[in-house]
């Protein structure tokens, strides 16, 4: 009976070392999974090519952010808003007229950047974190007037219409970093950047990345982005 006891104790143990070493493989690919990286989305919102972008991160069951231009907002435009903030996506600032900031007076400035987060809250009920250039144009004063962390990306060229799809999927996948933000467009008509994204998720999935927000990019790694500075990676 004692040897039989013996013989139990030690089959768990060894059943215990077992189980244990499964859970610290099992830590280790998720720790290979826990690449992310942010899509974010110039010149919405529209009725045609804003819901297809929104299709597409739907069936991927992922979530994007989309910075607006403010004068490109009505009551047909802002269902589009609505839905990716129903999707948890979030809505940042892209000014209100795409007029290059860096040709303006500081009230100006501020004016583009106000009249932008203020319709934005009025119809999601939040307001803009953050604000990304009209062509990526920047100044010191740019910099020293807007008080919200200024974000750039890693772009592909997908506002140029002879870039094609497959282009484009092939830059993004190719530059693709963890913790990094990725600049494009859901411009009316782009609908090359619409057919990249059904190659760029998936491959990128596979790859072990995951699809955050601006705002959890920098959250989920400790960063509080500033003003004053731009952002294409969450550690820049």
């Amino acid at each position: 009976m004692r040897l039989f006891n013996c013989l139990l104790t030690v089959l768990v143990i060894l059943t215990t070392v077992s189980c244990t070493g499964r859970r610290t493989n099992n830590s280790s690919q998720n720790g290979e999974e826990s690449k992310i990286i942010a899509l974010s989305f110039d010149d919405g919102p529209n009725t045609s090519t804003t819901p297809k972008v929104l299709d597409v991160l739907e069936e991927n069951g992922i979530k994007a952010s989309f910075f607006v231009i403010g004068q490109n907002i009505n009551e047909e435009s802002s269902k589009m808003m609505l839905r990716a903030h129903s999707m948890g996506c979030d809505i940042e600032n892209h000014t209100f007229t795409h007029t290059a900031l860096n040709t303006m007076t500081k009230d100006q400035m501020l004016d583009e950047i106000a009249k932008t987060s203020a319709i934005v809250k009025s119809y999601v009920g939040e307001a803009p974190s953050f604000y990304r250039p009209p062509y990526i144009s920047t100044s010191d004063e740019m910099f020293q007037t807007i008080q919200m962390p200024a974000i750039c990306g890693q772009g592909c060229d997908d506002w140029v219409a002879e870039v094609s799809a497959e282009e484009r999927a092939r830059r993004v996948i190719e530059s693709a970093q963890d913790g990094q933000i990725v600049l494009l467009h859901d411009f009316e008509g782009n609908d090359n950047t619409v057919e990249a994204l059904k190659t760029i998720i998936p491959e990128l999935k596979k790859q072990g990345f995951t699809f955050v927000t601006v705002p959890e990019i920098f959250a989920k790694r400790g960063v509080s982005p500033q003003s004053g500075k731009m952002y294409t990676h969450v550690n820049d």
